[in-house]
Formats: C-alpha cells, sequence, structure tokens
C-alpha cells in the first residue's frame, strides 16, 4: 500500500445513496462507514480492467443492494436511479459490481486513470426493525488539489476571478449567482445594480440600510439576510443556499484608506478593484463601495464594536443567490494579506450562473462535529404537506420546520392542542438503533435512567451527561426487544458520542442513525386518542391505540392489517392527551393526508414551533440550550428524577461528578409569573436587589394564564415559592419587572391530562 497523496478530498455517501468518482493512475480511495455496519457496492465503468490493487480478495457479481433498493421504489430509490441514470450506470455494470462487507470496505490505489460509482445501499426500514442503511465516508487522496466542486446543474456561464482582483458579470431575472470559494479562508466582496434602471442613469444598488431595516436588525450581524433589498425596499436578490454560515452583511469593501492607515500605501483593494471594472458602465467610481462581504467572517460585541478574525470557509464552499431582476454584478477576490481577512494568503474566486429554469432547495450548512464535511437543511418526509400550508419556516437541528401556519397562527395552534387535537412535524428528532448482547448494560451506563427496570413496549425519558455531569442531551428511550433499543433525541452530536462510548467500554453494541428511515407526527390533545383509534390497526398481539399506557409504544398499521407500518407512542411534549406517530418517509405524505382528514370532524389544527414552545414551557418541559447545556446538570435543570442515586447503585457516566457536588448549592428550576404584560426573554437575568441570583431560560405569554410566564434557573437561597424578584432589561440597572417565584408546571401539576 502506498503512502498517501498530497491532496486528500473528503466525500459524504448517504444511506441508501451514491456518488461518481474519478481517480488517476496512482490516486488512492479510503471507504469507511461511520457506524461500523454499512457495506459499499462498487459499479466499474471499466468491465475487462479494473485496474486497481485491493487490499485483499472480495466478492465480485450482482449489486444486488442496489438492485433491491431500486426495485422497492421510494424516495430514495428514485433519486438513487436518477443519479445511476445521469452517470449512464448501465446494466453491465450493475451485473459486475465489487461488493464490500462493512468490515473489509474498499481502499485501493488505482493503477490508472479510471471510473467508478460507490453505492451506500441498503433496503428500506420499517418502524420495527433495526438495520437502516447509513452513511459512508469517502477519501480519494488525489495527486493534485480538487479545483472546484460538481456544479449543482448544467452552468449557463462561468467566471473565474482570479485573486485580487475583481470582475463584472451580468444575470437575468430568475437566474442563479453561485459564488465559490476556491481554496477556503477567502472574502469575497459583492455588489450589484439594477440593469434597467442602470440603463436610465440611475444607480440603484443593493442598500444595506434597506435591507437591515426591512429584515429586523438594527446592526450588521455575522450571517446573512435571506433578502437584499434596494434603495426602494425591493427585493434585489434572495440567499437560497449557503455552506458557511458566517459572513458580513454590510460593509464596506476594503479600500484604499484602509490599507494607509495601516502604513500600506499603494495597495491594491477591492473598491479600486470595482472602480476599474466598473468603468465600461459608465459607473461613477467611490471611496468605499457598501457591499457583501461573502466570507468575511466578522463579529459584532454587545456594545456594537465589530472585529474580524480568519473566515470559516474551506475549499469548495458557497453562496447560492437569485436574481430578482436583471442584474449587473459585481464579485472581488479580496487582496488583504496584512491581517486574517483571507487567512494572510489571498487566493481565487468562481462564479457559476445557472439558468432560471432550474430549481434548487432553501437550505444551510451545519456541522455536527467541527472538523467534518457540512451538512445541508433537509426537507422532512412531511413538507409537501406542510409548506401547503404555510410559508413560515426556520431552520431547526438540520431541517426546515413551520414556525406557524397561515390562518390559524400560534395562539389558534395552541388552542387547538389544549381543547380538541392538533399534529405537528417532530422530523428532526434524532432515531438512533443500540443493537447487541450487550444492549441493556451499555444503556445503563449511557443514561441517567435506570435502564434494567425497563420492559419491552415501554419508553423512559432520560438524561445523558458527560464525565463532568454535564447534559449532553435528554431523550426518550424505547425498549423494543431484550437486546435492541431505540433512542431518540434532540442533538445528532449524541450518535457519535453513544458510538465513541461504546468503543471505549468495549460493549458488544452497534450504534446506527435511523433518522434518515424514520419521521414522525406528533397528535396532540384531548381528542388525540379517538382520532387515531379510528385510523391505526394493531394486531392481537399489539395493544391498541385505545389501550396504550403512557409512557409504552404499540406498533400497527394504517386502516387494517393491509395498511403501511406505523409505530404509535403515548408521549408528547405539550402536556396534553398526546402520541406521537413514526413511519417511513415513503409513507409520510399519506399518514399527514388520513390524519388530517380524519381529523376534520375533531376540530384539528397543523401546529408550529412557536405554539409548542408555549404549551411545553406551560408544561414546564425543558430545551436545550435554555434550561440544559454541557455545564448544567439534570438537577439543575430540573429533572431531577431522570437521575434516581438512591435507587439506582449501577454506575452511569457522569454519576461521580453529580455525586461530588452538594444538592444545596445546586440552582434550581422552577417557575416565573409577573403581574405585567412586559414581555421577558431568554437571557434576562434576575435579580434580588442590586445583583442577579439567576437567569430566565425560556418565556412566553400564557394564554391559559392570561400573564407573562418563564422558566428560570435561580440560586437556592431565593428558589423558594412566593419569593419577589425581578426581571431585569437594558443593563439590568435601568428597567425591572417584579416577578414571583412559582412551582413547576404552570399547567396541570398533578399530569393528569397527560395520564388520562
Amino acid at each position: 500500500m502506498s503512502e498517501s497523496c498530497e491532496y486528500p478530498t473528503e466525500y459524504r455517501i448517504p444511506g441508501q445513496g451514491a456518488i461518481c468518482l474519478n481517480v488517476r493512475a496512482g490516486e488512492r480511495i479510503q471507504v469507511t462507514s461511520e457506524d461500523g455496519s454499512q457495506g459499499c457496492e462498487l459499479l466499474p465503468f471499466a468491465i475487462e480492467d479494473q485496474g486497481w490493487m485491493l487490499t485483499e480478495p472480495v466478492d465480485k457479481g450482482l449489486a444486488a443492494g442496489t438492485l433491491s433498493l431500486i426495485k422497492e421504489g421510494g424516495i430514495a430509490a428514485k433519486k438513487l436511479q436518477t443519479d445511476l441514470q445521469r452517470w449512464q450506470v448501465d446494466e453491465a455494470m450493475l451485473a459486475n459490481a465489487y461488493v464490500f462487507a462493512a468490515d473489509r470496505l474498499p481502499d485501493f490505489q488505482a493503477r490508472q486513470d479510471l471510473s467508478m460509482v460507490l453505492v451506500a445501499a441498503g433496503d428500506k426500514m420499517a418502524v420495527d426493525e433495526h438495520r437502516p442503511a447509513s452513511e459512508l465516508k469517502v477519501v480519494h487522496f488525489a495527486k493534485q488539489p480538487v479545483d472546484l466542486p460538481e456544479p449543482l446543474a448544467v452552468p449557463v456561464k462561468e467566471i473565474r476571478i482570479p485573486h485580487s482582483s475583481a470582475r463584472t458579470y451580468e444575470v437575468k431575472a430568475g437566474q442563479w449567482i453561485q459564488i465559490i470559494d476556491v481554496q477556503g479562508k477567502q472574502s469575497s466582496d459583492f455588489i450589484a445594480f439594477d440593469k434597467a434602471a442602470l440603463e436610465q442613469g440611475r444607480e440603484m444598488t443593493i442598500d444595506g440600510t434597506a435591507t437591515r431595516t426591512v429584515m429586523g436588525m438594527s446592526l450588521p450581524q455575522p450571517g446573512l439576510f435571506s433578502k437584499f433589498l434596494d434603495q426602494e425596499q425591493q427585493t434585489m436578490l434572495e440567499v437560497v443556499q449557503d455552506t458557511v454560515g458566517r459572513h458580513d452583511s454590510f460593509m464596506f469593501a476594503c479600500s484604499p484608506k484602509y490599507y494607509e492607515d495601516q502604513g500600506y500605501f499603494g495597495h491594491i483593494s477591492c473598491t479600486e478593484n470595482f472602480n476599474n471594472a466598473l468603468k465600461s458602465y459608465g459607473i461613477q467610481p467611490r471611496f468605499g463601495w457598501p457591499a457583501i462581504n461573502f466570507f468575511f467572517n466578522t463579529y459584532a460585541e454587545p456594545c456594537g464594536t465589530i472585529g474580524f478574525a480568519e473566515p470559516w470557509s474551506r475549499p469548495g464552499d458557497y453562496v447560492l443567490l437569485r436574481a430578482n431582476r436583471d442584474l449587473l454584478c459585481a464579485s472581488s477576490a479580496c487582496p488583504d494579506d496584512i491581517d486574517p481577512a483571507n487567512g494572510w494568503q489571498p487566493t481565487d474566486i468562481h462564479v457559476r450562473i445557472y439558468s432560471e429554469q432550474e430549481e434548487f432547495p432553501r437550505s444551510i450548512a451545519y456541522r455536527t462535529v467541527p472538523e467534518e464535511l457540512s451538512r445541508m437543511t433537509k426537507l422532512t418526509g412531511f413538507h409537501s404537506r406542510t409548506s401547503k400550508l404555510t410559508k413560515h419556516f426556520a431552520e431547526y437541528r438540520g431541517y426546515w420546520v413551520a414556525t406557524e401556519y397561515e390562518g390559524w397562527g400560534a395562539n389558534s395552534e395552541y388552542l387547538a392542542c389544549r381543547e380538541k387535537v392538533a399534529m405537528i412535524d417532530l422530523t428532526p428528532l434524532r432515531k438512533f438503533e443500540v443493537v447487541g448482547t450487550d444492549a441493556e448494560v451499555f444503556m445503563q451506563y449511557a443514561v441517567t435512567r435506570n435502564v434494567r427496570r425497563m420492559s419491552v413496549g415501554e419508553i423512559v425519558y432520560s438524561a445523558i451527561c458527560n464525565e463532568t455531569g454535564g447534559m449532553i442531551d435528554d431523550g426518550t428511550l424505547f425498549k423494543m426487544s431484550d437486546q435492541t433499543f431505540r433512542w431518540i433525541c434532540g442533538d445528532p452530536y449524541t450518535g457519535k458520542w453513544l458510538r465513541e462510548l461504546a468503543e471505549k467500554t468495549g460493549h458488544n453494541v452497534k450504534v446506527m442513525e435511523s433518522s434518515d428511515q424514520i419521521h414522525n407526527l406528533a397528535v396532540q390533545g384531548p381528542r388525540s386518542r379517538e382520532l387515531l383509534a379510528e385510523i391505526i390497526w394493531t394486531s392481537e398481539q399489539q395493544t391498541s391505540v385505545q389501550d396504550l399506557a403512557w409512557f409504552h409504544f404499540t406498533v400497527g398499521r394504517i386502516g387494517n392489517a393491509k395498511g403501511f407500518p406505523v409505530m404509535v407512542s403515548r408521549t408528547g411534549y405539550t402536556g396534553e392527551l398526546g402520541f406521537e406517530v413514526w413511519c417511513h418517509p415513503d409513507n409520510a405524505e399519506d399518514l399527514w393526508d388520513l390524519i388530517w382528514e380524519t381529523g376534520q370532524k375533531y376540530g384539528i389544527a397543523p401546529m408550529g414551533f412557536d405554539a409548542l414552545d408555549k404549551l411545553r414551557i406551560e408544561a414546564g418541559l425543558i430545551f436545550a440550550e435554555h434550561e440544559f447545556c454541557p455545564l448544567t446538570n439534570p438537577f439543575e435543570a430540573g429533572i431531577g428524577f431522570t437521575t434516581p442515586l438512591k435507587t439506582n447503585d449501577e454506575d452511569f457516566v457522569g454519576r461521580k461528578a453529580i455525586e461530588r457536588q452538594a444538592p444545596e448549592s445546586q440552582h434550581k428550576l422552577m417557575g416565573l409569573v409577573t403581574e405585567t404584560n412586559e414581555p421577558i426573554h431568554h437571557g434576562d437575568n434576575i435579580y434580588h436587589g442590586r445583583f442577579p441570583v439567576g437567569v430566565v431560560t425560556s418565556a412566553t405569554f400564557s394564554p391559559l394564564l392570561k400573564k407573562q410566564i418563564a422558566l428560570c434557573r435561580l440560586a437556592p437561597d431565593f428558589a423558594a415559592i412566593d419569593t419577589e424578584i425581578e426581571i431585569g432589561q437594558l443593563d439590568g440597572q435601568q428597567k425591572r419587572i417584579p416577578a414571583k417565584v412559582v412551582s413547576l408546571p404552570f399547567y396541570d401539576p398533578e399530569r393528569t391530562r397527560v395520564r388520562s
């Protein structure tokens, strides 16, 4: 095996997905499984002489996994089939595949130039199965760095902007502009003019004040606005995709004055480059051009001071814009080499223009761990239905979720859940299958709950802590069988943490993510049982929806024994009687339609995350990065019941650290009520006299109590019920809102409704 080449490039193959690679002679390909369970099928384009050197013999023959997936049909199968057709994969390639098991994935060096398709094959997983297709990581050790990522579609035009220069280009209304950071850590200033206005002698450009005002921001912030407007407050451009997330929306492009003030006289600047590039259009030069500073890493202090640091962008990162009218655009590759703005080394920028006939989904990037490739926002299986009812979406944990629905609104959705029934898409919850002979003993150590007390079909709510006792996550644990558990949580990182823990402890378990195979709706409210009992069929061996106990689950089918399979759990996040219904994304639209149509006679409403926030705060339910974080233990987060130190004598991660803490010194999660209508917010400090004694973690106006309420973390000396405190706003001294400490939950303190 030769040594690694100089330029490794990473790729990700999602479960049931594929990529196409071109490899040169002497280059190496290495494939690894994220969870150690996913195999790989390699489809070579050269049948007679594949031209690579394998580390050991491997099965060769039919690409059975790929063919099985295509035969099953469904969303993943259609996408895979489309990709294979685009790459011109034929039957001969599918019949002469190399099939790699998970424990001996490809790791080879090419003897000649070759092309191949790599598939992370796997069948659809039913809700009561536990072998999901999962992602593969591919590293291509190339002889030369990859200059650009694959185009998003066929480009209409490509413009290369050499470092320390600027270029102009024209786009038509509806066309797409992809601005790519070729080598990473390179800022690119961007300006645009209304082309029709220019022809009339008017310079109508993107306007920072208009954009910030309409978007509701008083100052520039790291990141991008979703829209950029002109001086007449009309949209010029929309941001559709962003793989970085860290930019500056409006400051000057670098100008001669900046370099002169630093002592670098005569240094070229983006402003001068723009002036030269725009001269042929009759545009007057400026001393400084207001610009969108793509990939420029700014930060804003609370006092408003702006600073900057090395860019976050990596090779191939990009921003995708859509023009709302005909535009003249100018982009620069910033020449700044006197500070970290371009990582001290200016490099090229590349621009691709795509036809107005193309369609690209809205998405932004996130990373589960810092060193991995960015992941883009996904659509849930229910998005085709929710998007017909609202345009109000927000990104949450890598998915687009509805915040509220047009024609309802947060209060109406809240009332439907409290009085009738409501349904909400909770697909962003991450699902992990924990399978193996040591599954029970492993989960006993991984979570704070006493897992050994669970029966098959039962669910417990638990925390997961790190070694210091701080909460990594909370979630629900389903005991699917004696050696199989399903952990459902909020943070996608939890799966990686569980896998690392299993490797560290040596337990015989596999931790596999099944989030892409299981999407879910919560059906909540006093009439939720009636509604679901009408449409869910269960066999004699399974508990019916009508008889399902709190924190238990059952497996059934929709309509009758021939319907598609679902899992139903009596769980929720509202404090009401409620259920969650889990299905494969291929069945998501049908599930939504049936619940929605059946629910009409029960007064059903769709519910967004704004209403859910009201409901969970009233119910005293906690939320990540509000009531808990890795510096907060379960007792301080208000869920000490998940950590039974007295009745559970077995060890779990973080136990020793929690036991070292004196209970009397722990801050406590309590409720607050105010007698005014002044809004209070997450992060407001709580005062008793001059000094802070706690912090507001979540707040809302309660339609039930008809007053402002909040969850808060208080020093133990001020956590007694009926203690009078003040919520500080502005600087904490300029404005105080009187409040009183109360017990939790605000709503249904005996949990009689959720247990009913």
